[in-house]
């Protein structure tokens, strides 16, 4: 057992066999209910004696995922309200190491997810010589809802109030304040892209990761209004702060779950406004899309998977038997002719691919690979990858799909929860070089390959043997230009 002091008070964690100590369930702010519900987040409330941090704390309240992604995304819930917390683990918990710290906002649709999943531990990070934490954060309804008289993004603001505390605390588990590095899948990432440009988040972080998101996913104001609308219309209550106050936790989580459900049966954007092309409804509300500047003051390593879209297409069934129609209404609807395009995607290593097969790419580019791509050239000296290694689940279509990072990235190949998307003997070498790279990166500000620049488009396609690229798939890139 070791021993560490915070501004609250004193917390005790566990030192395993192999040095990496873990303080788990620590609170960064005060549980978001009662009188503090569907408001920013509070301070954490002091405590005296050693508080024990040996087990993970309650998780944010949201619905468990459907079939089948219940059983393909790890996923952890613990019930409590003290929910606004965060993991350390460590291997020097003194003042005074100056270690760099890595910091993970976790993914899940902004709906779901945990920084305590197993497969979110840190002790590999820890184990090479950074300081790594994870946190939760407010999800769905009271974490994004939009409400009047209430502020946005609260899920957003807890973030920003854990790199506070990280900021003020980190220095007595043996990190550096100065040295941060936020990491993030999914809409983990797409909550840095948020933060890049919120001023109440400057300074709090130097570097960032993001895998499977940027800046481009978020509700404007018109949106995320129908939106609340709708979701008060399932309750039959009044669109308003206290009348949400009053609904009980599991009817609402429940309603929020259908409400996304219909957004996927029946995408009418005059139901759902923007909320129709990415199936969120519940994520950042922004006025507009803001790409940070040179200026920026931040070191950016940014990529996406090769196949993302198949995480949401094989395991359905839907890969096989997506329509041609669909294909082309979809193809229009993020912005592209599909006459012009549908030939450029078919062309080249895509032969005889069926209409899924093409969404998955046309998907894939729209929702990651293309805002990828601008944030790094909005930010010069970034560094982009791919990541492009294929699961032999599903007989070999799962492929580079959505999340099939996240255990190479963890370097946590082994752990069961990754088992359903991974199958047998996943590459130890591409975790090394992987999670090895997002080391270097933390460290010294570079992964290990040039920067990102419109000349070479330099990214690095991590697969079995990872090497660095020069601007995959131009013709398909190109297609995109001048569109949202």
């Amino acid at each position: 057992m070791t021993v560490c002091r915070t501004r609250q008070g004193e917390v005790r964690g566990r030192t395993s066999p192999d040095g990496v100590t873990s303080f788990l369930g620590i609170p960064y702010a005060a549980p978001p209910f009662g009188a503090r519900r569907f408001r920013e987040p509070f301070p954490p409330e002091p405590w005296t004696g050693v508080r024990d941090a040996t087990a993970h704390g309650p998780t944010a309240p949201h619905a468990p995922y459907a079939p089948p992604f219940d059983v393909l995304i790890p996923e952890t819930t613990v019930s409590g309200e003290d929910c606004l917390s965060l993991n350390i683990w460590t291997p020097a918990p003194e003042p005074g190491a100056g270690l760099p710290v890595m910091v993970w906002l976790h993914g899940g649709a902004f709906t779901n997810g945990s920084g305590s999943a197993s497969g979110y531990d840190g002790s590999a990070f820890a184990r090479d010589g950074v300081v790594c934490v994870t946190l939760n954060y407010r999800l769905g309804a009271d974490g994004f809802l939009r409400l009047p008289g209430r502020t946005d993004n609260r899920g957003l603001l807890d973030q920003i109030a854990a790199l506070r505390w990280i900021r003020d605390g980190i220095a007595s588990f043996g990190g550096d304040p100065d040295n941060v590095t936020v990491f993030g899948e999914s809409a983990g990432a797409m909550s840095i892209g948020a933060l890049l440009t919120t001023e109440a988040a400057r300074g709090l972080f130097h570097r960032a990761i993001l895998q499977s998101g940027a800046c481009h996913h978020f509700l404007r104001p018109p949106s995320a209004e129908l939106i609340a609308a709708r979701l008060a219309e399932k309750l039959g209550i009044e669109p308003a702060p206290k009348a949400f106050e009053a609904v009980d936790l599991s009817e609402l989580l429940a309603a929020q779950a259908e409400l996304r459900a219909e957004v996927t049966s029946d995408p009418d954007p005059a139901r759902w406004g923007e909320a129709v092309l990415n199936i969120m409804p519940f994520e950042p509300v922004l006025p507009g899309l803001t790409l940070p500047g040179p200026d920026c003051g931040v070191d950016l390593l940014i990529g996406s998977n090769r196949e993302e879209y198949r995480l949401f297409l094989v395991p359905t069934g839907r890969l096989d038997v997506f329509p041609e129609t669909s294909l082309r209404a979809m193809t229009a609807a993020y912005g592209l002719d599909p006459d012009e395009a549908l030939p450029v995607y078919r062309a080249a290593a895509r032969p005889g691919a069926t209409p899924g097969e093409i969404l998955d790419a046309v998907a894939t580019d729209w929702f990651y690979r293309i805002p990828a791509i601008r944030l790094a050239e909005s930010v010069p000296g970034s560094y982009l990858y791919e990541f492009s290694w294929r699961s032999p689940r599903f007989d070999g279509t799962l492929g580079a799909c959505h999340a099939m990072e996240l255990p190479f990235v963890f370097d946590r190949l082994h752990d069961p929860s990754y088992a359903p998307l991974l199958g047998a003997d996943p590459p130890q070498v591409l975790a090394d070089a992987m999670h090895g790279a997002w080391v270097s990166f933390a460290k010294t500000g570079s992964p290990g390959w040039k920067a990102y620049d419109r000349t070479s488009r330099t990214t690095m396609d991590f697969t079995t043997t990872p090497a660095p690229v020069t601007d995959p798939r131009a013709r398909e890139r190109l297609l995109w230009e001048g569109v949202r």
